[in-house]
């Protein structure tokens, strides 16, 4: 028998402290519902954790962003839904001047209806914004410059390659504003030459002020030579294909997961209704076409927006069920289980309590040496 060290009730005191600690984390555990809530409690557990907690942070910006971009686009397609009955009224206005029954006071009348329906449909190009970024004026278009200002891209199709082109000199004939015919100036280049361009590329249409010119696998380039009215040529241009101007809106929770949304400039000129007029039965023939065309043109660019809305309706979608798996994936690392841990508690808090009473006794037992003294 020693009482200098009391070994049972050191054993005893080991046992408690480490009940202690058992009772300690089963409770921060109840408390916090946390089976991780530092890295001390499981280092690699903690260090994975954050790494899905940003990853489902980031998906819910993601989420944001994707309906934002929902947003955008049904502003966008509501103002056009708008151009679209404006249009529809010109060309009613056009059908009803063309016939012999009008007279030029009466088309006077309609005119005066046509020069307010074009300042309605540029206001509505010029004002239709969101969050103080105008949509429809070709802020979001893809952009191209040339090295000549009398020569401009008014726009290009999304298959039409980056990159630079030179443009060959040009023969152009009007009638009176309106481009006639523009060929190539050199007799023995009837098509634009390769591997430049596409196979077959060519001046394919004049319309307005504009000249498209096309080639295999929908190349198109669009100009406007507003600037040469009345000029019988154009020289050599160089012209720089970007692909830039597309509103990047962030999609996904990484790096470079965009959608880029083109949304095209609309204009009067890009529509073919700039000079519309039905002053003359003449003009109101030609408008009667050109409305057609202006409706093609806002259809395909309505096409184009319903066809983004579509992909990022299902962006979101699969954006939600990602974050419902992360998160339920993230939930079975970190979250505690609350029964496992009302058990651990009663389990630790019984030893506890154990180890207090053997403790007591414990310290006791040295006092019996003192029998044999007596």
């Amino acid at each position: 028998m020693r009482i200098n060290y009391n070994v049972q009730a050191m054993n005893a005191n080991l046992a408690l402290n480490k009940a202690d600690s058992r009772v300690s984390k089963a409770i921060g555990r109840l408390s916090s519902g946390l089976k991780i809530a530092a890295a001390k409690d499981e280092p690699s557990g903690y260090a994975i954790s954050k790494r899905m907690n940003l990853q489902i942070e980031g998906l819910s910006r993601a989420t944001q962003s994707s309906n934002d971009s929902i947003n955008i686009i049904s502003i966008a397609d509501g103002a056009l839904q708008e151009v679209t009955d404006m249009i529809n009224r010109m060309s009613e206005l056009a059908v009803k001047s063309a016939t012999e029954t009008m007279t030029d006071d009466d088309r006077v009348l309609c005119q005066d209806e046509i020069a307010q329906l074009k300042k309605e449909i540029q206001r509505v190009a010029d004002t239709t914004e969101f969050n103080g970024q105008t949509l429809l004026d070709g802020s979001f278009d893809l952009k191209g410059y040339t090295d000549n200002l009398s020569v401009k891209i008014a726009t290009y199709s999304d298959e039409t390659p980056v990159g630079k082109y030179t443009l060959p000199a040009l023969s152009l004939t009007w009638d009176g504003d309106r481009l006639d015919s523009a060929t190539v100036a050199d007799n023995n280049a009837v098509v634009f030459p390769t591997p430049e361009y596409p196979a077959n590329t060519k001046v394919s249409s004049v319309d307005g002020t504009l000249m498209t010119i096309t080639g295999d696998g929908d190349f198109s380039i669009t100009l406007d030579l507003a600037a040469l009215v009345g000029t019988n040529s154009v020289t050599t241009t160089k012209m720089d294909i970007t692909g830039l101007g597309a509103m990047d809106m962030q999609i996904g929770a990484n790096e470079d997961q965009i959608l880029s949304i083109r949304i095209p400039k609309l204009s009067l000129q890009l529509m073919s209704i700039d000079d519309a007029d039905v002053s003359t039965q003449a003009g109101a023939s030609r408008l009667i076409e050109d409305t057609k065309s202006a409706l093609t043109y806002v259809n395909d660019l309505r096409s184009r927006l319903g066809a983004y809305q579509n992909r990022l309706e299902h962006t979101v979608e699969t954006l939600g069920v990602t974050s419902e798996a992360l998160t339920s994936a993230y939930s079975g690392l970190v979250d505690a289980d609350m029964a496992e841990e009302s058990v651990e508690y009663s389990t630790a808090q019984i030893i506890s309590e154990a180890s207090i009473s053997v403790l007591s006794q414990a310290n006791d037992r040295p006092s019996s040496a003192l029998q044999l003294l007596q």
